[in-house]
């Protein structure tokens, strides 16, 4: 399941930039509101910080902190590494 759950937090990180070079913060809160769900219950707690983090500047219009947000959401996904023990 978690390569999967990695898999679908790329295509997400897309739509997220997608969404905010057209300005959609509806859809980019959406998506935030998603990741704060399901972050957690996959073990990924990092993910849920940062769906919250996007929800809440996806709802004051902040493209700069979205933006941000959404490149150190790409650093993470980038830099992440699953280890099974």
């Amino acid at each position: 399941l978690v390569p999967g759950f990695i898999e679908n937090r790329h295509r997400e990180l897309e739509e997220l930039r997608g969404a905010l070079a057209a300005g959609r913060f509806d859809q980019l809160g959406h998506i935030g509101h998603r990741m704060r769900g399901i972050g957690s219950t996959y073990g990924f707690d990092r993910v849920s910080t940062l769906g919250g983090e996007l929800e809440a500047r996806a709802a004051a219009s902040d493209r700069a902190g979205l933006d941000a947000l959404i490149a150190g959401y790409a650093d993470y996904l980038a830099r992440l590494k699953v280890v099974y023990e």
